[in-house]
């Protein structure tokens, strides 16, 4: 019998001649064949793997700067289909993870900014920031009634695993909790106190996930990929499984592998940019592990990859303005992440697509992919990229973002055009395809869709942002 790549690859590429079912003992289950010129071809749903890494800037990778050393993503590049302007609706750590898992804009479920528990009250609902100026509420948790994308790929009949940083809730909302089948690496922490072990305080690993099992001088990083490899080198379940694999990395506290951390001092770099650097490629090579693991296995090519970041870098964004801190997350260097796709038998090699995407739209891809037919889920605000993937289009659409710690909280997206929108009153307003610095703004130049985005997000506001009474 052979194999092919995709069960999506046989639905849309293969002659189909005949279709033959046959039943199982002792079960009602259809297996479908198709026969074609002559062989019979089992059509397999794919694996999926998304690898989702901390602060990881859009120019941190080796194809836009050679500051970093990245060749198993350059790699992955030539190989899969790269979205130029690719979006988090919320950039922050906790915001951003809701929002990859229930394909909705976190505002709508009141998260404008990270989890920040309450010692001494760690079932508190909300939490409060010092310095925001309006003073909004945030959920420090994701309510376990909400659908994920683990919950509904586990209907349809997949085992999903999932490594490292969670920040969406302690433990009774772990991601065992909501949907995933097993867990490795989950704390209740944003982020180590260290990237060598111990990794982090007792407290903050209660479930010894990363006590046991591991040893003075050993890297995060590194301990968390051996999980993975050792998932996908060791499975043997009868179903397709989807890897969730959050790192830590790149997030702060930038401590750097030491053998990679000389090279980039050698090279010149200064503090911490030079364990910035070292971080990026130690994570790089966390991406080629899993890919070699996946071929050893003898399922790369059946297997969909998705590399993803959760906001813009800590350091510089350039030649995007703004990043992580400094009052412009919104800005494209805060915003804009790498996103990275693979469907073996769908995208096309070395392609890219300026089409602009949110985070949000993953969730309805998975479920596609998995299923094999058209997301229906209702309660979500992303769309499929599925059609992006097959070298189509998307209905267009305007993005929107949402967050509160500083004066600038909201933006819009429609086309090459961005508002960005301030608690004092001030806009601004870019071409960033003409403008990926944002450099030149454009309020009160006399364009019409000045008028008309500042409209559109206020009717959004009113529309997606909860209302709170005191």
């Amino acid at each position: 019998m052979k194999k092919i790549n995709s069960y999506a690859k046989s639905l849309l590429a293969i002659s189909i001649t005949a279709l033959v079912f046959t039943s199982c003992k002792n079960k009602q289950k259809e297996v479908a064949k198709v026969v074609v010129e002559e062989e019979v071809v089992k059509v397999e749903k794919p694996n999926i793997v998304l690898l989702f890494v901390d602060d990881y800037g859009w120019s941190d990778i080796g194809y836009r700067n050679q500051t970093f050393t990245t060749p198993n993503l350059d790699q992955f590049k030539k190989e899969s289909l790269d979205f130029n302007r690719a979006y988090i609706p919320t950039p922050t750590c906790s915001p951003s993870r809701l929002s990859l898992l229930t394909g909705k804009e976190a505002i709508r479920l009141g998260m404008p900014r990270h989890i920040a528990l309450d010692k001494d009250n760690p079932d508190a609902e909300y939490n409060l920031w010092p310095t925001d100026p309006v003073q909004m509420p945030s959920r420090n948790y994701l309510p376990l009634k909400e659908v994920t994308y683990a919950e509904r790929l586990k209907e349809l009949g997949y085992y999903n695993m999932f490594i490292g940083k969670w920040h969406l809730g302690h433990p009774g909302r772990y991601p065992k909790d909501q949907g995933f089948d097993a867990e490795y690496g989950t704390t209740n922490s944003g982020h180590p106190k260290s990237y060598y072990y111990p990794f982090f305080k007792a407290e903050d690993d209660p479930k010894g996930f990363l006590k046991s099992g591991v040893k003075e001088g050993d890297y995060l990083t590194d301990v968390l990929t051996d999980g993975a490899v050792n998932f996908i080198k060791d499975y043997d379940k009868d179903q397709p499984f989807m890897l969730s694999f959050w790192y830590y990395s790149v997030h702060g506290p930038s401590i750097g592998r030491k053998d990679l951390l000389k090279k980039y001092q050698d090279a010149g770099l200064k503090g911490k940019y030079a364990h910035h650097a070292a971080m990026v490629e130690a994570m790089d090579e966390s991406v080629g592990r899993v890919r070699k693991a996946l071929e050893e296995k003898g399922i790369a090519d059946n297997t969909v990859i998705i590399v993803l970041s959760d906001q813009g870098g800590a350091y510089t964004n350039a030649p995007l303005s703004g990043g992580k801190k400094g009052g412009n997350t919104l800005g494209e260097g805060g915003a804009r992440v790498p996103l990275l796709i693979n469907y073996p038998g769908i995208t096309k090699a070395n392609t890219e697509t300026n089409v602009p995407v949110q985070s949000i739209d993953i969730y309805p891809t998975l479920v596609e992919i998995a299923s094999g037919k058209k997301c229906e889920d209702n309660q979500i605000n992303g769309v499929s990229l599925l059609p992006v993937l097959k070298g189509e289009t998307l209905e267009k659409r305007n993005l929107y973002f949402f967050r509160s710690y500083e004066d600038q909280y909201a933006a819009v997206i429609e086309g090459d055009f961005k508002l960005i929108k301030y608690h004092s009153g001030m806009y601004h307003l870019f071409n960033v395809a003409k403008d990926i610095s944002e450099k030149n703004d454009l309020m009160g130049t006399g364009l019409q869709i000045e008028e008309k985005l500042k409209n559109d997000l206020s009717d959004w506001e009113k529309e997606a942002v909860p209302v709170y009474t005191k």
